[in-house]
């Protein structure tokens, strides 16, 4: 597999952001050989649900959650899932798999007809549920990261995970406020 092209404009090489702090996921393995990456699923997830802060995304994406820490997460406990980037309320970038391989996070999913969205997608989540707004802060590394993938990437479309998985997710949910994305 080749490197994707450096993107000079940022001084990075399209696997791990240096804005990023790196947290490695196992979860993760190789796209499939002359896969193009041109697809960003935007995310949002809260652990336990509608709680921010702590560190229990992390340790999902990690496998290292203390399934005894909450009731909720003895319900999550056989997931395996990473993302590429996690944006926290802040705005802080955390980076578990190199954009190079494919992250586990969009599941049974189909875009334009093209199922396994895994294969050709890069993963962001936010910070946050279906009832609450997201933060000025996110909106912003958000942008910037998406601006960033573009110059790495033949990217096409940037959509919800409600898009490519209808009838099965909802996020990144109605208080996501799409406006807010530069669509170039």
């Amino acid at each position: 597999m080749t490197n994707p092209p450096e993107i000079a404009s940022s001084g990075w090489h399209a696997s791990w952001h240096p804005r990023a702090l790196k947290i490695a996921s196992p979860n993760f393995d190789e796209r499939p050989t002359g896969t193009l990456v041109e697809l960003i699923v935007i995310h949002a997830i809260s652990l336990p649900p509608g709680h921010f802060g702590g560190g229990a995304v992390a340790q999902l994406f990690t496998n290292s959650l203390d399934f005894n820490a909450h009731p909720y997460f003895a319900e999550i406990q056989a997931l395996r899932v990473s993302t590429h980037f996690f944006i926290q309320r802040g705005g802080q970038l955390v980076q578990f798999v190199s954009c190079n391989d494919r992250a586990w996070h969009a599941g049974v999913s189909c875009w334009k007809a093209r199922e396994r969205c895994n294969d050709f997608s890069i993963g962001i989540e936010l910070e946050g549920d279906d009832d609450s707004n997201f933060e000025d802060a996110q909106y912003q590394t958000l942008n910037d990261l998406i601006a960033d993938l573009r110059r790495a990437f033949p990217i096409v479309d940037v959509v919800g995970h409600c898009d490519i998985a209808p009838g099965r997710k909802t996020d990144p949910g109605p208080c996501f406020d799409w406006q807010r994305i530069a669509h170039d």
